[in-house]
């Protein structure tokens, strides 16, 4: 190991030394150390997120200016359109575009060490989500326990932890808001709907408009979820029948995203059929498309009728591709090497997405997470394969959901989610999703095409040694020199022609970015 460390020194930086150093086998994956590789913020202006952003006409606009450096921050947008106004103390973009168009702005942002600009673009229109979504979820950490009190903690600890300055904006309640029918537990008890039809919440959530109020006077969105049979997962009251009531309902609650799980409709369509596959999605995406508020849809029926190929057509603003990726809480590691490898690449997905509409892996189920026992514990991914887990998200687009427990993150975990290098890969303005282009047995090399004409490398070893692998620049369909950056290092590792290797270790992988050197 002395003689591998000083050749990754000094040839290829420490990024592959540090994620892969531990061992070679499956029994060495429980002490990999937890090594934080992404830099901590500059105090220095830094603009992050996203850089495009759709609305429609006529509805609520929000949106936080997410940045990083030391505070106070002064946020000033420039050029921006008329019913549009930022707030220079807390960077939010607030009011309603009445006219479509395209707006071009620019954001800047300064503090008492200088300024930093950015181009910012406002699409008025019928798109939503034209980057992929960024938030948190309760479910995998919290599921049939959330509460309001539970919603606005996590919208306390997404401000304060610092994501929301990194481009995150969502904060979801899943299942187990509305009344159990036939449940013994008090706070789950009661009408479903009141005297107009109108669904009601549960005892855990008194008052579902405070709630979202709450939400939205932080800077974010806030997030529901149904399904459209008669009960959700968990047995709780649900949509069907009742659609138009609930999309209402939502609207007056003011809620902004939209889950809509399958589940128990099945009872009433076939899966078999793609005219019943698409019918719950068909008309809860029309309703949605009548209100004066943008909901963002997230059609969650685990890619049946491969969803990728009509989702976006029906109104999805994004689509499961497969099962929960937390299904089994021992078996997360292997639904994220099956589900977000082999489903993704054996049916092309990066062809059915962009722009409006996102493949949807799941969530990132990274540091404390339900073990389904009434514990919540820590992840089973190792840290190789929490590292691999956000490079792959990111390196397809897909919405970067996480569903840990937000209000208990340790370094490492946010470390992770707050990359602003690997950010942008995800929400890179092309809205052009990786693939991969190479694979050698456990050796994979997928390519992401970014707005500025480089490109994303994700070196991934699904094996259980470690191993080196290769990126061919004729796989990569780019020629001559290349200047090369880690991504999670945030450190540029010089000129590279014809080919770049690496040493990568048990489940690990090193994220890269490329430009032709000039």
């Amino acid at each position: 190991m002395k003689k591998m460390r000083f050749a990754l020194a000094a040839g290829t930086g420490l990024l592959l030394l540090i994620i892969n150093s531990c061992g070679s086998g499956p029994e060495s994956s429980a002490v990999e150390p937890k090594i934080i590789l992404t830099p901590a913020p500059s105090a220095n202006v830094r603009i992050n997120g996203a850089k495009i952003f759709g609305v429609r006409p006529g509805s609520p606009f929000l949106f936080k200016i997410p940045a990083t450096g030391k505070k106070p921050l002064k946020y000033e947008v420039l050029n921006l359109p008329e019913g549009l106004a930022c707030n220079p103390e807390t960077g939010m973009i607030t009011g309603t575009l009445n006219s479509s168009g395209k707006f071009m702005t620019t954001v800047r942002v300064t503090n008492e060490l200088g300024k930093a600009e950015r181009e910012f673009s406002i699409v008025c229109g019928d798109d939503l989500a034209l980057t992929p979504h960024m938030g948190w979820n309760s479910w995998y950490v919290w599921e049939n326990h959330v509460t309001d009190r539970i919603m606005r903690d996590a919208a306390d600890a997404m401000v304060s932890s610092g994501m929301i300055d990194h481009g995150y904006m969502y904060v979801n309640i899943d299942d187990c808001w509305s009344v159990k029918p036939g449940s013994a537990d008090s706070t789950l008890m009661g009408e479903e709907r009141d005297k107009n039809g109108m669904i009601n919440a549960n005892g855990r959530f008194p008052d579902m408009k405070a709630l979202t109020d709450y939400i939205h006077s932080k800077g974010l969105k806030a997030g529901i979820y149904t399904s459209p049979g008669v009960l959700t997962c968990g047995g709780y009251a649900a949509a069907y029948g009742n659609e138009e009531k609930d999309v209402a309902r939502y609207v007056e609650w003011g809620y902004d995203f939209l889950k809509y799980d399958w589940c128990s409709y099945s009872k009433i369509g076939r899966t078999d059929l793609l005219s019943d596959l698409q019918k719950p999605y068909i008309l809860i995406s029309e309703l949605l498309k009548k209100q004066n508020r943008d909901i963002v849809l997230n059609l969650c029926q685990y890619g049946m009728g491969d969803v990728w190929k009509w989702g976006r057509k029906i109104g999805g603003q994004s689509w499961r591709t497969a099962g929960d990726l937390g299904g089994s809480f021992e078996g997360i590691g292997k639904a994220l090497f099956r589900d977000g490898f082999d489903v993704y690449s054996s049916d092309s997905l990066h062809l059915y997405a962009g722009p409006g509409g996102w493949n949807d892996p799941d969530y990132l189920l990274l540091g404390y997470l339900s073990n389904w026992k009434g514990e919540t514990v820590p992840t089973p991914l190792t840290p190789n394969e929490q590292y691999t887990h956000v490079s792959l998200w990111s390196i397809v687009a897909a919405p970067l959901i996480f569903s840990g427990d937000i209000a208990r993150m340790d370094d490492f975990t946010l470390s992770l989610l707050t990359n602003d290098e690997i950010i942008d890969v995800d929400q890179d303005p092309l809205g052009k999703p990786g693939y991969r282009v190479s694979r050698d047995g456990d050796l994979e090399v997928w390519k992401r095409d970014l707005e500025d004409g480089s490109i994303a490398v994700g070196l991934f070893n699904r094996g259980e040694t470690e191993t080196e692998v290769t990126a061919l620049w004729s796989d990569l369909g780019i020629s001559g020199k290349q200047k090369l950056r880690d991504l999670w290092r945030q450190l540029d590792l010089g000129s590279f022609d014809g080919k770049y290797s690496a040493s990568v270790g048990r489940h690990g992988t090193v994220m890269l970015r490329m430009w032709p050197e000039k």
